[in-house]
C-alpha cells in the first residue's frame, strides 16, 4: 500500500471510530433537583411520564433529526432507532396522547432553551455541555 491509502484508511477509521464511541448528554435547568435514571428519561422522552419527580411538567427538546446526537440518544437511551422513535411519536401525535420533543438546530440552540426554562429536559453531544445547565447523565 502506498502512503495515501494507508493515511487514507487510517483517517477514515478514526472518524469512524469516533463516530461510533460519541456520547450523549441529559441536561436539565440547574434548578432541577429531580432524580433521574435510564429509565426514568425513557419514559420522559417517550410522553409515558409527563412529570419530573419533583412534579414539574417536563418540556421536551431534542437535537435536530439530522443531528448525529439524536441517533445516539435513541439508541442508547430509547432503545430504538430513530425511524422507529418517529413511528412512534406519528402515533401518539395522531392519537392525540402526547406531543413530541421540540427540535433545535443545534447544541447551542438546546442549552439556550433548557436554561432558560425550568421544566426543559433536553439531550446534546456530551462535548457541547456548559455549565449554563446541569448534566443529570450520559451516556
Amino acid at each position: 500500500m502506498t502512503w495515501k491509502v494507508v493515511l487514507a484508511v487510517s483517517t477514515l477509521s478514526f472518524f469512524y471510530l469516533s463516530k461510533a464511541t460519541a456520547e450523549v448528554s441529559i441536561i436539565v435547568h440547574p434548578s432541577n433537583a429531580s432524580t433521574f435514571d435510564q429509565e426514568t428519561i425513557k419514559k420522559i422522552f417517550l410522553g409515558k411520564t409527563k412529570s419530573f419527580s419533583n412534579g414539574r411538567s417536563a418540556i421536551l427538546i431534542s437535537a435536530s433529526s439530522s443531528d448525529p446526537a439524536s441517533d445516539e440518544f435513541n439508541t442508547k437511551v430509547i432503545g430504538k432507532s430513530s425511524s422507529q422513535v418517529k413511528a412512534y411519536w406519528s402515533k401518539i401525535l395522531f392519537t392525540g396522547k402526547g406531543t413530541p420533543p421540540q427540535e433545535m438546530d443545534s447544541n447551542n440552540d438546546v442549552i439556550a432553551a433548557v436554561s432558560s426554562n425550568p421544566d426543559a429536559i433536553g439531550y446534546i453531544d456530551a462535548s457541547a455541555a456548559t455549565d449554563a445547565v446541569k448534566v443529570v447523565a450520559t451516556f
